[in-house]
């Protein structure tokens, strides 16, 4: 089975959950330095798929069948580079390795390169590995000017890997910032994180389909891209839409607030001019309705992937009074809209972000909602083991009310 290294984001549960979500068989072999998840897919992966991963950050393909060592390294690196004609740039990204042999291979690396009749140069250095830009900058990522080695120390010798891609932080960065429409008076969703969100959603259509079913999505996919119907049912300026339109994936979206509304249409206006994504390829309907109400669509939507709301923007850490006020009113648009899902969108998954708030370094989270989902038929699900937890939290160092990602299955009956 093919072997890839994933440099996770700054949450790594999240990054971890994702990559089991997408990848085929994947299959963790250990976590190296807290940082890099070692593992295993059932499939070669395309390099590509790291432009749909919001939390990994760097993605290498193992090429040594074998462990290696130091002394070997730039012979694998001239056998990388063969195929290039003129100037190579190549990097070294190492973990557990001692820095005088980092060095070490970077000046022999860049001999032997030069040995091959090739001009030479190399980024990064013992010190600290080149950055993930500069790999875009060089089109070291693409692997058409040159290449980066991902190596590992292991008890009994090497793990050598090619980096076959990176986060592109200048696309996140545009389509962050550029949009005509941001809304900073709310929480803003980070692109990155819609996109895991999304992914967990496709989980959860993959999860609830039949062995048969499988079967036949699976051989859909060998044939034509994976493509779903997404609701995002607040959807403020339409962070969510955006990030689904990129993959190709049909939206709905509606928000009780007609300035939402409006955002939104303006964004997926600018999103369709900027990348040519005609109505054709990818359809949007975008409508103002409070998500309490009855939905009434002539199809349902395959999944539901929102972030409800986070409650009032605050310039502080609240008070513990203050928290409770705000998480009993937060409940109560949480069960009405969950209750909605299930009388109008039946059978349909949900992934959602609810708030939850930090006082004195304890956690506030809701309750309430976690008490009617049985009732409601659905069950919170996680694409791996985490012991009790049913969620994740996800928050930064600078804010005070963070996400907590819920992934919401609905129950199949006996009588299915």
């Amino acid at each position: 089975m093919p072997q890839y290294a994933a440099i996770l984001g700054h949450q790594p549960h999240i990054s971890l959950a994702e990559l089991t979500a997408v990848i085929p068989g994947f299959a963790l072999e250990y976590i190296e330095r807290k940082q890099v998840a070692v593992f295993s897919s059932s499939q070669v992966l395309d390099p590509e798929v790291i432009n749909t991963l919001g939390g990994t950050v760097q993605l290498a393909e193992r090429i040594t069948e074998e462990d290696v060592t130091m002394e070997d390294i730039p012979q694998i690196l001239t056998q990388e580079v063969k195929r290039i004609k003129k100037k190579v740039t190549f990097g070294l990204r190492c973990y557990g390795v001692p820095r005088p042999e980092i060095k070490t291979a970077y000046r022999r690396g860049k001999e032997a390169i030069k040995n091959r009749g090739n001009a030479c140069r190399y980024v990064g250095n013992e010190k600290k590995p080149a950055a993930t830009a500069v790999l875009f900058d060089t089109d070291i990522a693409s692997g058409n000017k040159g290449v980066e080695l991902f190596i590992i120390a292991q008890e009994h010798g090497l793990w050598v890997g090619k980096t076959i891609g990176a986060q592109d932080i200048n696309s996140y960065t545009w389509r962050d910032m550029e949009k005509p429409v941001r809304d900073t008076t709310v929480g803003l969703l980070p692109p990155k994180l819609a996109q895991i969100m999304l992914n967990f959603g496709a989980y959860l259509v993959r999860e609830g389909l039949s062995e048969q079913e499988k079967k036949k999505d699976a051989e859909r996919k060998r044939k034509k891209k994976e493509v779903y119907t997404v609701l995002d049912p607040f959807c403020g300026t339409g962070v969510i839409l955006l990030e689904c339109m990129l993959l190709g994936w049909n939206v709905l979206a509606s928000d009780s607030a007609q300035k939402a509304v409006n955002g939104t249409k303006k964004n997926i206006d600018w999103m369709r001019k900027e990348k040519k994504i005609l109505k054709k390829d990818v359809s949007d309907t975008v409508a103002k309705h409070d998500a309490t109400k009855a939905f009434s669509f002539k199809e349902l939507p395959d999944i539901v992937v929102t972030e409800t709301t986070l409650g009032p923007g605050i310039e502080k850490s609240p008070t513990k009074r203050d928290a409770t006020k705000l998480m009993k009113d937060n409940e109560k648009l949480q069960i009405a809209f969950l209750k909605n899902a299930a009388e109008t969108l039946p059978g349909v998954p949900i992934v959602c972000c609810w708030p939850f708030w930090k006082v004195k370094g304890e956690v506030m989270r809701l309750e309430k909602p976690w008490g009617v989902l049985e009732e409601l038929g659905y069950e919170a699900v996680l694409p791996q083991e985490s012991g009790e937890e049913k969620s994740f939290l996800y928050q930064r160092k600078d804010q005070f009310v963070g996400r907590e990602i819920v992934l919401l299955r609905p129950k199949i009956s006996d009588e299915q």
